[in-house]
């Protein structure tokens, strides 16, 4: 593929490629699919057609509500020249006690790709062990791999580079700390996750990350301590303290993260010229306070808007 008038080499062929974890890829194919995204931002930027995905059909399971996931496939999709079929699994057969992996031999006979969010990162790695065509991961309660792919693009875009970039993300050890780690670690930055004690990052994603990291020439800080991790930060992330499915630990969890909100006071720790990103839906008043997030720091809406962009990159290199 040329981009910018360079061509671009891929050591792998990420055609007809599951998209599981970050972890399933190397540096040089994460930093490839933001090249792309990239060109295929200009493109649309431009007002240029760009529609390699003619004729193709996307499948998308819908286990989660989903605002930025559902839009931004679905409209991506279209832009690519494809269409986008919504598939709610309380509409469709396995949601009935079908098994996934029948569900996934069924679905590979129509469609040319499934992108399935879902509670179950085992959910996800059957549906791709059984289905012949690509599978996206577009959230578990392990990983959201297509929203970090959507930061570093933005992160890159605002910053000019990745490398040495230090991201503080403040809040829950969930899976968007769990794929920022990853991501991270991958791609040479500093990152600093401050979460309250009981709720840091999963032990062995944690390990993975750290390994990753010693390769990369990357840095990985786990702490309680939330000025620590935003002291000197390029980027201020931030999440919901509750997340889908923990709506019953709202009230405990708003105690359990006192202290970890980002307002103006935390963001002064950081770099004069940081940014502070979400991957929303935001509460504010709870992880972050309007001034932050509605501030002149915060490029929340940038990173949203990337997601269209990431993903329509990463639909063209697998299903392409």
């Amino acid at each position: 593929m040329v981009i910018e008038g360079k061509t671009v080499f891929l050591k792998n062929n990420l055609k007809n490629r599951d998209f599981l974890t970050l972890m399933d890829y190397t540096k040089e194919e994460i930093l490839y699919l933001l090249e792309l995204a990239d060109y295929i931002k200009k493109q649309k930027q431009a007002g240029n057609v760009f529609q390699p995905l003619k004729g193709k059909t996307l499948g998308m399971i819908f286990e989660k509500a989903s605002t930025r996931t559902r839009v931004s496939f679905e409209a991506g999709m279209y832009q690519l020249g494809g269409i986008a079929i919504f598939l709610n699994s309380k509409d469709i057969q396995i949601g009935r006690g079908e098994t996934i992996a029948d569900t996934a031999r069924v679905l590979s006979g129509y469609l040319d790709g499934i992108m399935i969010r879902t509670f179950s990162q085992e959910t996800v790695e059957e549906l791709a062990q059984y289905a012949t065509i690509p599978v996206i991961n577009g959230l578990t309660d392990m990983y959201h791999p297509c929203q970090v792919l959507a930061d570093l693009l933005t992160i890159r875009e605002v910053k000019g580079k990745l490398e040495g970039v230090k991201l503080a993300y403040i809040g829950d050890g969930n899976n968007m700390a769990h794929s920022l780690m990853i991501g991270a670690s991958m791609l040479g930055m500093e990152a600093a996750i401050a979460s309250p004690i009981g709720y840091q990052p999963d032990k062995e994603v944690t390990e993975t990350a750290l390994k990753l990291a010693e390769k990369h020439g990357a840095t990985i800080t786990i702490t309680d301590d939330p000025q620590e991790a935003a002291c000197q930060a390029d980027i201020i992330y931030t999440d919901v303290w509750a997340s889908m499915g923990q709506e019953e630990e709202q009230t405990k969890r708003e105690k359990d993260f006192q202290g970890f909100q980002v307002n103006e006071k935390l963001l002064s720790l950081a770099k004069k010229d940081a940014h502070f990103m979400h991957c929303l839906p935001a509460h504010r008043g709870e992880e972050v306070t309007a001034e932050v997030i509605d501030g002149k720091q915060s490029i929340v809406f940038l990173q949203a808007e990337n997601r269209l962009h990431a993903q329509k990159a990463l639909m063209t290199a697998l299903m392409g």
